[in-house]
């Protein structure tokens, strides 16, 4: 347990710091896998961009290593590249 004052303000800091980072990075978990199960090529592609962006700040913001948004977004790029469009009505 914390003795001093700054301790316990640094252990008050952190915990309020780390439930502000897991909401954003769960946020950008949950996106990236309604990415992943879009099937429509026209709709992800549309979102890619938003989804390239949404890593981006999270990078800036460091709750998430560079590296390891380059590689969530090759990801995704590769998936929607992979997709098919959808046939016209």
């Amino acid at each position: 347990m914390a003795n001093h004052k700054s301790a316990e303000k640094r252990v008050r800091q952190t915990a309020k710091r780390k439930e502000h980072n897991h909401y954003y990075a769960k946020t950008a978990r949950n996106a990236i896998k309604a990415l992943r199960a879009t099937t429509d090529k026209k709709e992800a592609e549309e979102k890619l961009p938003k989804m390239a962006s949404m890593l981006d700040k999270l990078v800036n913001k460091g709750i998430i290593h560079k590296n390891k948004a380059i590689n969530l977004k090759s990801g995704l790029a590769k998936h929607v590249a992979k997709l098919e469009s959808a046939p016209a009505k």
